[in-house]
């Protein structure tokens, strides 16, 4: 992305950030008006069986406990405001040496997929950490989801390697690749 483009995404107080992008959908801070919407987006993609390890999405008081308000946005459309997607990211410690170090989910609502919403949101996010000071963005994501793993590379997420048999997903052990993207600009 380029430093344009990755302005043009700079959040704006609790309005829309950007110009409309795929499909015209916006992308704006999510709120709590968005948990029906963004549960059931979560819901959909554990029921695809390659975004995680999680079988049922959690309550939204659970699902916001440990995520960053400033850095979890939605894709909506702006005349029905029907949630496309959503990316959150949570701190990975609360140690102050990682307090530049956050962890991240995107989910992509299966009526949308293919149409540039993970790039819209990821966008987003990349923008938003980099003006928080986060010098680190991490994800795991499972080796069959093709999908993700491609539009992380395209954001300069780099695999730092493959947890292996980290985890029991629906009775069989599964891989997890972690992938990192490190600021050019924060903390260098």
């Amino acid at each position: 992305m380029t430093r344009d483009a990755a302005d043009s995404l700079r959040p704006e107080a609790a309005g829309p950030i950007g110009a409309p992008g795929a499909d015209g959908l916006v992308v704006r801070p999510m709120d709590d008006g968005d948990a029906e919407q963004v549960l059931a987006v979560y819901q959909a993609g554990l029921d695809g069986g390659q975004a995680g390890f999680e079988t049922t999405a959690p309550s939204w008081r659970d699902f916001t406990a440990g995520r960053l308000a400033h850095l979890c946005f939605v894709a909506v459309d702006p005349g029905s405001g029907a949630v496309a997607g959503w990316v959150a990211a949570s701190p990975v410690s609360s140690r102050c040496v990682y307090a530049g170090v956050v962890e991240h989910s995107v989910y992509v609502h299966p009526g949308h997929r293919g149409r540039g919403v993970g790039r819209l949101l990821l966008g987003a996010l990349v923008a938003a950490c980099e003006e928080a000071g986060i010098w680190t963005i991490q994800s795991g994501v499972f080796p069959g989801n093709t999908p993700s793993l491609r539009l992380h590379e395209a954001f300069g997420f780099r695999v730092v390697g493959v947890r292996e048999r980290i985890g029991r997903h629906r009775g069989v052990w599964r891989d997890v690749v972690l992938l990192e993207r490190r600021s050019t600009t924060v903390g260098t």
